[in-house]
C-alpha cells in the first residue's frame, strides 16, 4: 500500500466536512499549517524521483534562471508536466490560479485523465493545442511555464492520483516578489 503526504491530514477530518464543500475549505485552511515544504520534501522516500514523468502531477523547489527579470515567481510549483523542452519541460502550475479556478481546470481536465484509477502511475493525456483548442480548458493560459532541469533544486515530489483533488487546493504555493493575491488578479485578467 502506498503512503501519502496527506494522509496524517486527511485522517484527523472530521466526517462532517464531507458534505460541506465551505467547512471543508475552512477547516483545511486552518489545519493545513501542518503541512509545510520541508515536511512534504522530507516524506516518504518512494515518491521522490529524479525525474519527471509527463502527465503526473509533481512538487518541486524551483529557482528560475531568469528570476531578476520575472515580476514574480514560484518557488514550490505544483505542476503537470505536459511536454519535454530542451533542457527541462512545459508544465502546468496550478498554483496561478485562485482555488475556485484551479478547480474549473480540474474539472475540464479530468475527462483526459487515463481511466485506470487502479494505477498509481496515472497520468494526465494532455497537449497544448488541446488546451488551446477549447474555451472549455480556457484558465490554463497563466498556468504553462517552462521549467529549466538545471533551476531544480530538489527532487521531484510525485502526487498521487488519489491525491490530485486535495493538493490542487492546498496553500503550499510560495510566491516570491509579490503576494498571491496579486498572482491571482493577473491570472483572472489573462483568462
Amino acid at each position: 500500500m502506498a503512503s501519502y503526504i496527506f494522509s496524517d491530514l486527511l485522517a484527523k477530518a472530521p466526517a462532517s466536512i464531507k458534505s460541506n464543500a465551505a467547512d471543508a475549505r475552512t477547516w483545511l485552511s486552518s489545519n493545513m499549517r501542518q503541512v509545510r515544504q520541508s515536511r512534504i520534501l522530507q516524506g516518504d522516500r518512494s515518491r521522490l524521483e529524479d525525474h519527471i514523468s509527463i502527465g503526473g502531477m509533481y512538487m518541486f523547489v524551483y529557482d528560475p534562471k531568469t528570476k531578476e527579470k520575472l515580476p514574480y515567481y514560484d518557488k514550490f510549483p505544483l505542476i503537470f508536466p505536459f511536454k519535454s523542452a530542451p533542457g527541462g519541460f512545459l508544465g502546468l502550475n496550478l498554483h496561478y490560479l485562485p482555488p475556485v479556478a484551479r478547480a474549473k481546470l480540474m474539472d475540464a481536465l479530468w475527462p483526459h485523465i487515463d481511466n485506470d484509477d487502479l494505477r498509481q502511475d496515472r497520468r494526465l493525456e494532455i497537449t497544448y493545442e488541446i488546451l488551446n483548442g477549447s474555451s472549455r480548458y480556457r484558465h490554463f493560459k497563466p498556468c504553462v511555464k517552462r521549467y529549466l532541469n538545471s533551476h531544480v533544486r530538489t527532487r521531484f515530489v510525485r502526487i498521487y492520483p488519489e491525491e490530485w483533488n486535495l493538493a490542487v487546493f492546498l496553500p503550499t504555493e510560495r510566491f516570491a516578489k509579490t503576494s498571491k493575491g496579486v498572482v491571482y488578479r493577473d491570472s483572472i485578467g489573462k483568462i
